[in-house]
């Protein structure tokens, strides 16, 4: 039997250790929005769809009901041609 790599193991074991079901984190673009890892006890999200304008991902939020009722609301950017940017507007500097 093969040994679990390092970082599954270590993701594992410190969801054991802590008594936790899962693990969320965000801020680490994820193409499709949010993706689980190590037997589903780490999810990644990401709620900023077409980042930078130029990396085509969609965007997610992950919904609990409950602890173990989840569910992953998928968004799109809105179309370069629908955007709307507001002026920019500067505010003195002395009112």
């Amino acid at each position: 039997m093969g040994s679990i790599p390092l970082i599954p193991f270590i993701s594992l074991q410190f969801v054991h250790i802590n008594g936790l079901r899962l693990i969320c984190r965000a801020h680490q673009l994820v193409h499709d929005g949010y993706k689980f890892m190590f037997d589903e006890k780490l999810v990644t999200v990401w709620s900023a769809p077409n980042y930078c304008y130029r990396c085509g991902n969609v965007a997610a939020t992950l919904s609990f009901s409950d602890a173990e009722t989840k569910e992953a609301k998928i968004f799109h950017a809105v179309p370069d041609s629908e955007r709307v940017i507001p002026p920019r507007t500067t505010t003195p500097y002395f009112l």
